[in-house]
């Protein structure tokens, strides 16, 4: 599978109904060993902005959980790779600010702040109309090209 099929995955793990995290972590998963539903259950909270709060966007907690994948250190002692790992991070979500305006859900729902925007935990049912509002496949589709941009940069 190439990377612009797993960005494209990413936006049909969206439609289908998963959340921003899931549908982007779970395009790349298998890249890290994790199978479908481990990485849609791993992601499972992070939708919404984080359980529905609206804080940071799911589709660039994604990245973050994507990214640790990929070059997380595993000792606890290792500072060097701790940091390499932010620096990633940190450019990754950088990229994904200059593209989408920002890294907050509700920002980017054109909600007023977090603080207000997390009236419910209960998930929107997913409709056309659903659909139609909200700029979630767009930014899902940002993220995961976002990353599979990083993973060619990589390899070069």
């Amino acid at each position: 599978m190439t990377l612009d099929d797993r960005v494209a995955r990413a936006v049909d793990n969206f439609m289908a109904g998963y959340g921003c995290c899931q549908s982007v972590v779970a395009a790349f998963a298998d890249l890290y060993g994790l199978d479908d539903t481990q990485a849609k259950k791993i992601a499972a909270g992070f939708g919404g902005g984080v359980g529905r709060m609206r804080m940071m966007c799911g589709a660039v907690s994604g990245i973050v959980m994507l990214v640790g994948l990929d070059c997380g250190q595993t000792e606890g002692s290792d500072r060097e790779g701790k940091s390499a790992c932010y620096q990633v991070v940190q450019q990754l979500l950088a990229k994904s600010k200059e593209e989408n305006g920002s890294l907050i859900c509700a920002e980017i729902l054109g909600l007023k702040g977090h603080e207000k925007a997390q009236s419910s935990y209960v998930a929107s049912e997913r409709t056309a109309e659903y659909y139609k509002q909200r700029p979630c496949a767009a930014k899902v589709e940002s993220a995961a090209r976002i990353f599979a941009n990083y993973l060619k940069e990589k390899t070069l």
